[in-house]
């Protein structure tokens, strides 16, 4: 089958079935005539692994080792655990950070509710920011985005 058929059968884009052949996850054969990949059941098999992995949480290089340990004989399905509850916990924990943040958000908004727009020329750039009153040990560290 050709890369939109794939993409059709595992209910995902061409793009995605394009990238995964590109990182080496699928290996599709090429028609030496006109270039095309052809792929087996066997790259949708992986390709519907690979979209299930990723809805878990699993990264692309999760995904491509735990194929490869299948293909060397080994049962993943203990990495497969250890992987997820290492991501379970960086969730937990970025779900505590958003929430702190959602929290501080809302304080803002409640103590500038009414105050006036104006302009600084003192230097600042925008006097509720730095009226805020809030958790300053809730900062975000300098490397944050």
């Amino acid at each position: 089958m050709r890369v939109s058929e794939l993409a059709k059968q595992a209910k995902t884009t061409a793009e995605t079935v394009r990238h995964y052949t590109n990182i080496g996850l699928l290996s599709p054969s090429r028609d030496s005539h006109n270039g095309y990949r052809y792929y087996r059941a066997e790259d949708l098999r992986l390709l519907r692994f690979a979209l299930k992995a990723r809805s878990l949480g699993f990264t692309l290089s999760d995904i491509q080792s735990l194929i490869h340990a299948s293909r060397e004989g080994e049962t993943p399905c203990g990495q497969v655990r250890t992987l997820i509850e290492d991501r379970l916990n960086q969730v937990e924990t970025r779900i505590t950070e958003l929430q702190a943040l959602s929290d501080r958000m809302r304080d803002a908004m409640e103590q500038w509710q009414g105050a006036p727009d104006c302009r600084l020329d003192d230097g600042r750039v925008c006097g509720l920011i730095d009226s805020f009153v809030g958790d300053e040990d809730s900062e975000p560290s300098p490397d944050s985005n």
